[in-house]
């Protein structure tokens, strides 16, 4: 971004810079596997480091994809894979390990971690405390938990956000408090818009809309932006509509379009581990989860003890790919869909009730 900002606002910059060479951060991890252990032995030899066992290399792979926010892909940010290295000989040095361990590794990562999430710790606190108001467990009628992620330079985390949504007898108009409040930005404002005119669409294809509602991010003080609230922004809607209470046990990340798809979003990973944190310090009950846009599934690389949860059946992932089969999931109802006649007939997705 830099250098197309100079390029063109500095006429002599071309000058100086004549070959530009667009470096990729990703690769393909299928293909590149070997090649990328080569690459990890390289920077090891070149620091002076020690050598890396076989599971220090996977782990390191492992991490790498987690970095690139996708299972299939491998980051190439050198510096960042030397500075973890250089971290994990450290802490081999401390553990009298002759070669680097997939354990050293681990507290390298988890170290980092540690240094840089006193923010997400005291957010955290506030929610077990119930100063923030997060429920994981019962059900309530047009409320619902969202997942958004807060980046604090190279340290990204999950944060439950609490969404309510209200109807009442009106013109058709969702009201998004967040954009009145000029709090919400252009991205947000979009979402809520492609939502209502999904709506439109559904329920109002024959008759005048007279539903009105409005939507808010509860105990939300500083700027949203962002559609990946879109979904579950939805279903709060319909469930204040129809009075049909939500699974509180469940958050929701997803963005949704007009035609009522769930469309993937960044930062699932985060989202995931925020919601699960929150349930695992109250204690885990085996109901709980996440619904998730079902292409994002190629980007999960979770935590190891999410993966431990969730293989117990003590945590649950379910991918959805319309708001029909999230609304199933939230509500244990079957979701009706309209026949010629006009007639609603009960449907269900086999995908809505089988968690990943």
């Amino acid at each position: 971004m830099l250098y197309y900002l100079l390029n063109f606002y500095d006429p002599e910059f071309a000058d100086y810079f004549k070959v530009a060479a667009d470096f990729a951060s990703h690769i393909d991890r299928e293909h590149n596997t070997l090649d990328y252990a080569r690459l990890l032995a390289t920077i090891a030899r070149r620091e002076k480091l020690r050598p890396l066992s076989r599971q220090a290399v996977a782990r390191i792979i492992e991490h790498s994809a987690r970095m690139a926010d996708d299972s299939e892909k491998l980051l190439t940010h050198l510096r960042s894979i030397r500075d973890l290295l250089a971290e994990a000989d450290y802490w081999a040095a401390e553990n009298g390990h002759a070669a680097i361990a997939n354990s050293d590794v681990q507290q390298a990562i988890d170290q980092k971690d540690h240094r840089l999430d006193q923010l997400r710790e005291r957010l955290y606190e506030t929610i077990r405390r119930g100063t923030i108001m997060i429920a994981t467990e019962g059900r309530v009628a047009g409320q619902i938990n969202g997942l958004s992620v807060l980046q604090l330079g190279e340290f990204s985390f999950g944060q439950p956000s609490r969404i309510t949504a209200t109807t009442r007898m009106g013109s058709g108009k969702v009201v998004d408090i967040e954009r009145e409040t000029e709090l919400g930005g252009a991205i947000h404002s979009k979402g809520v818009l492609i939502l209502s005119s999904f709506i439109a669409a559904r329920y109002a294809r024959n008759s005048p809309f007279s539903l009105a509602a409005s939507l808010v991010f509860e105990q939300s003080y500083g700027h949203v932006e962002g559609d990946s609230a879109s979904l579950a922004e939805l279903c709060a809607i319909l469930s204040s509509l129809a009075q049909v209470p939500l699974r509180q046990d469940l958050a929701m990340t997803g963005s949704v379009n007009q035609l009522g798809q769930v469309q993937p979003i960044g930062g699932v990973n985060e989202k995931i581990e925020g919601f699960f944190d929150i349930c695992a310090a109250r204690g885990l009950s085996g109901s709980q989860g996440v619904i998730i846009p079902a292409s994002n599934v190629p980007h999960l690389m979770l935590r190891w003890d999410v993966v431990h949860a969730a293989q117990a059946g003590q945590f649950h992932i379910y991918p959805v790919t319309t708001v029909d089969e999230a609304m199933a999931l939230l509500s244990d109802i079957e979701v009706g869909a309209a026949d010629e006649t006009g007639a609603t007939r009960p449907t269900r997705s086999t995908a809505a009730s089988t968690p990943n």
